[in-house]
């Protein structure tokens, strides 16, 4: 039966301690190793009792690179024992990790999709389709999910959405109101939202545009759909083509009417 003949603290790390038996560098461990084992010079061990220490010891190490990890940013359970199998430590060492960091409340699912709930809503005004796909990256549970996601009210996505449907109204508004009504509802509804939560936000948004402004997108589109097909197209075929990228732009029939007349007697007069 091997013994200890000798324990010193390493020079690098002064929580751990080289382990010698029998005059020879066996193996080392974290201090708390050290304690719980009560390893001293003298001590004979037997070699279950020297697999028992590396085990804890290794789960220690797992715990240190853990809170390593989790120092950054929270991290769901799913993160973390992801992270420790990457670099490779054992599956039940593993486990018994991240058993030590719930017991601890440094791991907790429910504290961090509450906080991805907040996030989410503050910094990125995701809708809660978006953030339930968030979640489930995480390998939160279907349960955890609709359990978090109930304090999202309607309410608040339709505040947040109708605030977003604004924003790119007002800086959109060389875009025909149609066009732009179809932009913002795919856009709303990438963000994660509901088509009746998407309805009631644009029924709140004024997309109506004066004359003056019809008159400016209505030219902006038509000269660029001339542009566009009157090297390859003319006359009958050339209109079509212009009429039908304009109605596809939003354009009424009537504004594409006149765009069409005022463009042939600008060709005519040449």
């Amino acid at each position: 039966m091997p013994s200890i003949t000798k324990i010193s603290q390493q020079k690098n790390d002064g929580e751990r301690y080289n382990i010698f038996l029998d005059e020879k560098y066996a193996f080392s461990v974290h201090e708390s190793v050290l304690v719980k084992f009560g390893l001293s010079k003298g001590m004979s061990l037997e070699d279950w009792s020297i697999d028992e220490m590396v085990y804890e010891d290794e789960i220690r190490k797992a715990f240190n690179r853990a809170l390593h990890y989790l120092g950054f940013r929270m991290r769901s359970e799913f993160e973390v024992k992801k992270k420790l199998m990457d670099l490779e430590y054992g599956e039940a060492v593993v486990l018994e990790a991240i058993v030590k960091l719930k017991r601890l409340d440094f791991l907790n699912d429910e504290t961090f999709s509450e906080a991805l709930l907040q996030t989410q809503k503050r910094s990125s005004s995701k809708g809660p389709k978006a953030i339930q796909q968030e979640l489930r990256k995480k390998g939160i549970g279907k349960e955890l999910q609709d359990k978090v996601l109930e304090s999202y009210t309607e309410e608040e996505q339709l505040q947040i959405a109708t605030k977003l449907a604004e924003k790119a109204a007002n800086a959109n508004r060389s875009v025909a109101p149609s066009q732009l009504k179809q932009k913002i509802q795919n856009a709303l509804l990438r963000k994660g939202y509901s088509f009746d939560i998407i309805k009631q936000a644009l029924a709140n948004i004024d997309f109506e545009r004066e004359a003056d402004e019809w008159t400016s997108i209505t030219e902006s589109v038509g000269e660029k759909a001339w542009r566009r097909y009157s090297s390859k197209f003319s006359g009958r075929s050339l209109n079509n083509r212009v009429k039908q990228a304009m109605y596809q732009k939003g354009i009424p029939f009537d504004k594409i009417d006149s765009f069409i007349e005022k463009k042939e007697n600008e060709e005519d007069g040449d």
